[in-house]
């Protein structure tokens, strides 16, 4: 697809499934067939086989909740710049919930949104390269909406309806949401990258608070401080530690 297409507003190609394995596996499918650019959105009434951090499987109620991706032109960057297009999302998914509930919500590194201690949206970013070249990235978000039982999870995960306790339109949020990425899309590339890292930041869960956290088999506890230009978490212990995604678990 044209690099023009990278005009497009996100969501105004809004297609929505009704089961599907993967949103992810579904929008990497057609670009791999140049049947999708940036701007993309694929709404799943129904997941198969969603895909969650680390692995894990995105478990969720049919036609109850966001389950999404979003195609998002990223060859203005490169591959080391991942983060940057983590924020863009983590941010407008934030952005989205806040308009509904004014309290409470946070950015739990590296891109988990909750409310108080409990997650109501996860995250997932792929990317399609070409040679050595970063070309697309599917952003697969996940967002907890009309659920209100959560197997294994109660005590972990909130949907926006126990919280406001409204019922709300899945599709229609997930139109709004693309919205809210787009925005925040257009601030990356007007403004850069500083302006999304502090406003990041300040909305960084449990930031100045001690956690504990996993790093090889060991649970130890840290102060929780900032988060890196790279990305990192930084945090403290005696002394300062720096933490690649992926290198330590949070334990609570």
């Amino acid at each position: 697809m044209p690099r023009s297409a990278v005009k497009t507003t996100i969501g105004s190609q809004f297609t929505q499934l009704s089961v599907v394995d993967s949103t992810n596996i579904y929008a990497m499918k057609l670009l791999q067939a140049n049947l999708a650019g940036h701007g993309s959105a694929f709404l799943a009434r129904e997941q198969t086989a969603g895909k969650g951090q680390r692995g894990r499987k995105w478990q969720a109620n049919p036609g109850e909740n966001i389950l999404m991706s979003v195609v998002l032109d990223s060859s203005f960057l490169v591959i080391s710049q991942q983060f940057h297009l983590s924020l863009v999302v983590a941010l407008a998914t934030f952005d989205f919930l806040e308009r509904y509930i004014p309290e409470g919500l946070s950015i739990k590194w590296p891109n988990d949104i909750y409310w108080n201690d409990r997650k109501t949206g996860g995250i997932l970013l792929e990317t399609s390269l070409s040679g050595n070249k970063w070309q697309w990235t599917v952003a697969g978000i996940g967002v907890n909406i009309n659920q209100v039982d959560f197997p294994d999870l109660n005590k972990k995960a909130v949907s926006l309806k126990q919280i406001t306790g409204k019922t709300y339109d899945p599709a229609l949020l997930a139109k709004e949401l693309c919205g809210c990425i787009d925005q925040r899309y257009k601030q990356l590339k007007k403004q850069g990258f500083l302006p999304l890292l502090d406003a990041y930041r300040e909305r960084l869960y449990k930031k100045g608070a001690l956690v504990r956290l996993k790093k090889d088999n060991i649970v130890s506890k840290y102060l929780i401080q900032s988060v890196s230009e790279q990305g990192e978490l930084i945090a403290e212990a005696g002394m300062e530690y720096v933490f690649t995604h992926g290198s330590v678990e949070w334990i609570g």
